[in-house]
């Protein structure tokens, strides 16, 4: 995506915000969809706080190779008065907007692989429909538990890792050959070249279909744990799997997408800002993914997703 079609997206992105935000009957809708608290701030308060919001977590999730939904659900619902259904689905489109505006430049820079986002994307993808038909029929407390405890769970797994950064691949096995992934790249931090390949493929694959199904029903994207799977079950440089997560997420993110703008959990007031911050940041993001290092990134993504997975937990039992 050139520099040009950027400016261009955030320009009518922007005006959206603008006509969200001068339109009295959308602002009475948003105060139906908001709690009581939202009395003690003006209509326009939540969007600008909102896009701020966003902007920030737009570039932690370019870094992180989540999508902005793992931190937009469980924080806005958090300290945000809108209800659970409606942070849920502009989450999606947040994990969406994000992977589409830093999709481009990742593949540019050879740090995302399609031939390995291609088949991952094609399962959970497909797995994601069904999560969000089962998302919407539970009950909202249950939705979160489960939700915390999950990314409780991954943090620990990435904590206990011995070698993340770049996994020690004997052998490519059967599978992966006969798809041909595999690819080189380069260290800016360190200006080493990295052959890389992967193996217990049908293995990752396999745990696509529940990561595509939990990203449906959580309402996150799947950035959270694509991460984790490709790096640590499949042997995908850090780097790498961070870079095709996020591509990853413009694929699987629409599937679910489509459920929850069906019942309605879409709000504009919600959205347009939110979009509007996830993107100026991603776009940010970008560059300064290339350059850093990749145990700082490594850091990132367990303290964005413990932070993430606590507020979730805490939520869902009540606290």
């Amino acid at each position: 995506m050139g520099e040009n079609a950027k400016w261009w997206i955030i320009v009518i992105l922007s005006s959206l915000w603008f006509m969200v935000l001068t339109h009295p009957v959308l602002a009475e809708v948003t105060a139906q969809t908001s709690g009581a608290g939202s009395n003690a701030h003006a209509w326009w308060f939540w969007p600008v706080v909102l896009f701020v919001v966003t902007l920030v977590m737009g570039i932690l999730a370019v870094l992180g190779g989540v999508g902005g939904g793992v931190l937009f659900v469980p924080i806005i619902s958090g300290f945000f008065p809108f209800h659970l259904d409606f942070v849920r689905g502009a989450g999606l489109l947040v994990a969406l907007a994000g992977a589409l505006a830093a999709g481009p430049g990742l593949l540019r820079l050879n740090l995302a692989s399609l031939r390995l986002a291609i088949p991952v994307a094609l399962i959970a993808s497909t797995c994601a429909i069904i999560g969000a038909m089962i998302g919407l029929a539970l009950p909202t407390n249950i939705v979160q538990t489960a939700l915390g405890a999950t990314i409780i769970g991954i943090c620990v797994l990435m904590l206990t890792a011995k070698k993340s950064e770049f996994p020690d691949v004997p052998q490519s096995d059967m599978l992966s050959s006969a798809l041909r992934i595999y690819g080189v790249y380069r260290e800016e931090s360190t200006g080493q070249v990295i052959n890389w390949k992967i193996h217990r493929t049908p293995l990752g694959l396999t745990l696509f279909v529940a990561i595509g199904i939990m990203a449906g029903m959580f309402g996150l994207g799947a950035g959270w744990a694509n991460v984790p799977a490709l790096n640590l079950i499949m042997g995908v440089p850090l780097k790498i799997s961070v870079a095709t997560s996020k591509f990853l997420l413009s694929i699987t993110d629409t599937s679910a997408a489509w459920i929850y703008l069906n019942k309605g959990c879409v709000i504009p007031m919600i959205v347009v800002p939110s979009l509007v911050g996830i993107m100026l940041g991603s776009f940010i993001g970008v560059p300064l993914l290339k350059v850093a290092k990749p145990s700082g990134v490594r850091w990132i993504v367990i303290c964005m997703l413990a932070f993430a997975g606590i507020k979730a937990l805490g939520k869902g039992l009540g606290f």
